[in-house]
């Protein structure tokens, strides 16, 4: 399982865009070991073609402790202090921080200093490609990304060696699961698409730093090294691992050690830089007997967020945050359609639009948004107003309210509740069926283990919209039940006065 602490972002590269968009790659397992970069700057544009390696030489297996020991030895010698805690095979996660000692609830733990921090700010083993990015503009997350993996391939030459042979070789991550796999075990998900983005936007900053940067220095980022699996491995664990602290300015970093800890939906304990003690520490909101595991949050996500970026899925129903993502479109036969969609465009939206239902309700940006879908050409006047209350951009939230039409508006969003309902049905009782003609044990063996967290996903987020189908039907009930009534009493004083 993922042992990190909260992802930063989904957006890759805010300023660096990609110039080409790549068909989305298949995951394909690397082989190579290599002797380390060697720091002579060529600015010559060929170079004989790299065979594509067949395996990531560096890392280890998620759930091993082979390279803990002496994890935990360099980070000591590099000013770790005395910890309560020490990484050890877990139930929870595979390996995990387990108390040592007793440990009181808010007690401050860590205290991992800034020297032991891997941000674009770090020295690099090969200190010409390092300038090289600096001088074309690479953002942090491609910027990061390259970096680790030139530390990775500088082996025993990089100060990180102990740290990069800690991580796992293959991080759990959605970037690892083929088209295929996407399309055929995520089908009724939302995140399927945000999936397939996230593939993208990691395929096109590849392809962008290899056709502007690395094809002109093939000395310093040979393709052997630099390559879209290698890119996998090194986004596939920023995803998981890069921090965001707020007392630092929100400066992003990796945090060795700090990073094996595993998450839980019933802790709010969050990683932060403590400027007293000069270090990353967080506070415990329980206590921990010696033999524990020791858990934080990574973040208010749902469990969707959590297996799109950590690759786990939590119990169904064990995450108070857990939310699914109803898909909404304006009707392309709609008489105001081309009216509709101007007032979307203006504040960033679109005829088609995500929001998130939770089981404890749905945000007001939806409800706008159903108003528009169902309004007259008579209401015209308030498409701005409704299109406006529907963008999460807006800076303050705004309740609408249409009597005239609420009961229709109730009705679009629980019909859009059913056609999901009934995606989810479909896959959850064709996934029995599946996989049944795979033979080969590793194969079949990944298969089942992709299924099984789809099957949690999609049970967990079909539980979330049964709940908003109840809410819907028993809400229009109640409001035809009051309009029937309120017809009979109005019948009655007709027939009285006659």
């Amino acid at each position: 399982m993922a042992e990190a602490s909260r992802v930063l972002q989904t957006t890759l590269i805010p300023s660096f865009h990609p110039q080409h968009k790549s068909p989305i790659f298949q995951s394909l397992p690397l082989n190579f070991r290599r002797n380390p970069i060697q720091c002579t700057v060529s600015t010559s544009n060929s170079s004989t073609k790299a065979t594509v390696p067949q395996k990531i030489s560096w890392g280890c297996e998620s759930d091993s402790l082979e390279n803990a020991s002496a994890l935990q030895k360099w980070l000591t010698d590099s000013g770790l202090p005395p910890q309560k805690m020490a990484l050890q095979k877990v139930e929870i996660g595979e390996r995990g921080l387990v108390a040592l000692k007793n440990i009181r609830k808010g007690e401050k733990l860590l205290f991992v200093p800034p020297s032991l921090f891997i941000t674009a700010d770090s020295e690099w083993t090969c200190g010409e490609a390092g300038k090289v990015l600096k001088q074309n503009g690479v953002p942090d997350w491609p910027f990061l990304a390259t970096y680790l993996i030139s530390e990775a391939s500088s082996l025993e030459s990089s100060r990180w060696s102990n740290y990069i042979s800690a991580l796992p070789r293959q991080p759990y991550s959605l970037l690892y699961w083929t088209r295929e796999e996407l399309d055929r075990y995520l089908e009724a998900s939302q995140i399927r698409q945000r999936a397939i983005e996230r593939v993208t936007n990691v395929v096109g900053t590849y392809n962008d730093l290899r056709l502007r940067i690395f094809s002109k220095y093939p000395a310093l980022f040979p393709e052997e090294v630099f390559n879209i699996e290698t890119f996998k491995w090194s986004f596939g664990i920023l995803f998981s691992r890069l921090v965001r602290l707020p007392s630092l300015g929100g400066k992003v970093a990796l945090v060795p050690w700090a990073d094996m800890l595993n998450h839980s939906c019933e802790v709010d304990a969050f990683l932060d830089y403590d400027k007293s003690s000069q270090g990353v520490v967080f506070s415990t909101d329980g206590s921990y007997e010696p033999g524990e595991q020791v858990f934080i949050s990574y973040g208010k996500k749902s469990n969707g967020e959590l297996l799109l970026s950590y690759g786990f899925v939590p119990r169904e129903g064990t995450n108070p945050r857990d939310s699914v993502e109803l898909s909404l479109s304006i009707s392309k036969s709609d008489k105001c359609y081309k009216e509709k969609l101007e007032a979307l465009r203006k504040h960033g939206l679109s005829a088609s639009q995500c929001y998130p239902i939770q089981v404890t309700g749905w945000p007001l940006e939806l409800m706008a948004y159903a108003y528009l879908a169902v309004s007259p050409p008579s209401m015209s006047g308030q498409f701005e107003e409704m299109a406006a209350a529907a963008s999460n951009k807006s800076t303050t939230k705004k309740d609408l309210s249409y009597s005239e039409i609420e009961e229709e508006a109730l009705q679009f969003i629980l019909d859009s509740c059913e056609v999901s309902i009934s995606k989810y049905n479909k896959f959850l009782q064709a996934s029995g069926s599946m996989d049944l003609d795979v033979t080969s044990p590793k194969q079949l063996n990944r298969r089942l283990f992709l299924k099984q967290l789809a099957v949690d996903l999609s049970t967990s987020e079909r539980r979330i919209l049964f709940r908003a189908q109840y809410i819907l039907r028993r809400r229009l009930r109640d409001m035809r039940r009051g309009e029937l009534r309120a017809l009979t009493i109005f019948n009655g004083f007709r027939k009285f006065f006659k």
